[in-house]
């Protein structure tokens, strides 16, 4: 029992980086995801092509492949970012253009008749935007919105390629020292755990914007 405490709190201390990491990239990816969705929509060609690249660059390419770009190819032309930085920015610009996607065909699922009632009652696009269609979207996207927060705690994993001490390193530090699979069941462990609390979460979510339907 000493053994698996003493573990845990191992662990745990690695896990800072990956709730610091998580939560950063939840709240800014879903800000420009909403902020890119938008511009898609609005029906300016230069934007729309130019988020088209960005979301099919980010998309088509590995995760793991960015975040090396980001830490080990930006040095090569004078750009040198901390691994936490470099890991936050990937993480943020790739969970951004998924949720792009995801928010972008939310948006354009709605009824047309809904734009056309917003401005009947004299809104403007903004306030059609944020009173209207947005809280719409938001209940037909928390499914997919909740499999990418999801997917993102198994990813955060992936800083270990550039030295960052999440989570996964730290049990597997245990793993190699102690040659004990132990480490790997609390990790495990923990992982279920935050899934199934974020599940949880946007269950709630789902109840609460199911006024919308």
């Amino acid at each position: 029992m000493a053994y698996i405490l003493d573990v845990t709190g191992f662990i745990l201390k690695g896990s800072i980086i990956t709730f610091k990491l998580y939560l950063v990239t939840a709240v800014f990816s879903v800000i420009l995801g909403v902020f890119f969705a938008i511009g898609k929509v609005t029906g300016l060609k230069f934007l729309g092509r130019v988020l088209d690249i960005y979301t099919w660059v980010f998309r088509g390419t590995p995760l793991l492949l960015q975040l090396f770009f980001s830490y080990y190819g930006l040095p090569v032309i004078g750009i040198v970012l901390q691994p936490f930085t470099a890991a936050a920015l990937t993480f943020i610009l790739n969970y951004a253009a998924y949720l792009t996607e995801i928010f972008r065909a939310g948006i354009e699922s709605i009824n047309k008749g809904q734009y056309e009632a917003a401005r009947v009652l004299g809104m403007n696009y903004t306030q059609t935007m944020r009173r209207v269609i947005l809280p719409q979207t938001i209940k037909r996207v928390l499914p997919a919105t909740s499999n990418e927060a999801i997917n993102l705690v198994k990813d955060s994993a992936l800083v270990a390629a550039i030295g960052l001490g999440d989570l996964l390193r730290a049990a597997k530090v245990i793993v190699t020292r102690d040659f004990n699979i132990t480490p790997f069941i609390i990790a495990a462990v923990f992982y279920l755990i935050i899934s199934s609390i974020i599940v949880t979460v946007f269950r709630r979510l789902e109840k609460k914007y199911s006024v919308y339907e």
